[in-house]
């Protein structure tokens, strides 16, 4: 594709852009929004199915679990078809609950069963922080405190002694985007499971997780999936695990829905994603989400991709005179290092562009194809190249 720096140009693109019309689905905090990968904006119906709930039970009080229009009981699986589709997994494999590192807690506590000898972690170099704190302290409790191996190419890694792969993908900081077929291929070669950490990917890249065949994914809804702040995480456990007796925190809503209610002493864990479940959801997040997830099916996460590409790449080639830190494998996050990073983000907010910055040097930069336009990727590279 041919660039131009020109804001006739970008015009030119958004006139022709099919997802265009998505960009008045939401509230913009900013006249230039670049942060989708910290948080996604306010889709505009998203209050509206908040206060139906809210409505509801001022209606209907503790009958709403069962009275309400959207019954509360089962109002997670409103969420769960949209889900499947934008992962690329069967609907019994995916469940929303709980937030990201909870859940990559419950995984681990499934997925890590170490052993002498087959006892280590992997996780790919300059992992995000909770990442790391999570699996270490996994690994304290086992009783292996050194267990923990970082890896800038961690499918090259992996041996005989891991146990567990867990990757980011896209990385947080960097952006890099990583062959996962080849990591399963690889983890499941010798003997190790693997999850992803999806916070950066759900939403954001083209997902095919029954196909590539990870043991489990967890990720965040409230980056490119816009479910609000500290919004509700999903996960994915493969079909291969869905009646598995595999450990795991039990609680009653991962218990069979038909007698869940009848409050027996022995647990009976749903087939599936949704045994993982501990507790009863909360609905206002939930509902929060769903307004998003609507647009997601609306969109179809090739057409976002598609878009994405060009928006992202549209960016790079406008900032070419910075030093890109990104790689070609990337979702539609650009990272970039620049003198002064923390002034120019500062500076560029209080003209109304917010971007993200991260200690010493790097610049995050985000143009969410569900609301980004191409004219204002002009609009800001030549805010920051002014």
């Amino acid at each position: 594709m041919n660039f131009e720096d020109s804001l006739s140009w970008a015009a030119g693109q958004d006139a022709a852009d099919e997802l265009a019309p998505l960009r008045n689905e939401f509230l913009f905090s900013h006249e230039l929004y670049f942060a989708g990968h910290s948080l996604g904006l306010q889709p505009r119906r998203a209050r509206e199915y908040v206060l139906q709930e809210l409505d509801d039970w001022a209606r209907f009080g503790v009958e709403g679990h069962f009275a309400a229009r959207n019954r509360w009981v089962d109002y997670h699986e409103l969420l769960t078809a949209p889900t499947a589709r934008l992962v690329g997994a069967l609907p019994h494999e995916v469940v929303v609950m709980n937030t990201l590192s909870v859940n990559l807690h419950l995984m681990m506590v499934s997925f890590y069963r170490p052993r002498p000898g087959k006892y280590r972690i992997l996780i790919e170099r300059g992992a995000f922080p909770s990442d790391r704190y999570a699996v270490a302290s996994q690994a304290r409790f086992h009783g292996y405190p050194d267990a923990v191996i970082e890896s800038d190419e961690p499918a090259e890694e992996i041996d005989s002694e891991i146990a567990l792969v867990l990757i980011g993908t896209p990385n947080y900081l960097t952006g890099r985007a990583y062959d996962v077929p080849a990591l399963v291929r690889a983890a499941h070669a010798h003997g190790a499971l693997i999850g992803l950490d999806l916070a950066h990917g759900a939403g954001n890249l083209e997902l095919r997780l029954h196909e590539w065949g990870p043991d489990f994914a967890a990720w965040c809804n409230y980056k490119y999936l816009n479910a609000g702040p500290g919004g509700l995480g999903g996960v994915f456990v493969h079909e291969r695990h869905a009646s598995s007796h595999l450990p795991r925190f039990e609680g009653w809503w991962g218990h069979d829905k038909a007698r869940r209610f009848e409050m027996e002493p022995r647990f009976t864990p749903i087939p599936g994603a949704e045994a993982w479940q501990l507790s009863n959801p909360p609905i206002l997040q939930m509902a929060a989400l769903r307004a998003s997830m609507e647009l997601f099916d609306r969109a179809t996460m090739p057409a976002l991709r598609r878009k994405g590409d060009k928006l992202t790449s549209y960016l790079q080639w406008l900032l070419k005179d910075f030093e890109i830190l990104t790689p070609p494998q990337r979702g539609s996050m650009l990272t970039v290092r620049m003198r002064n990073a923390q002034a120019v983000v500062a500076s560029l907010a209080k003209r109304g562009a917010i971007v993200d910055f991260r200690p010493p040097d790097i610049v995050r930069i985000t143009p969410a194809p569900l609301y980004n336009s191409f004219a204002d990727v002009q609009r800001l590279a030549a805010l920051i190249h002014g």
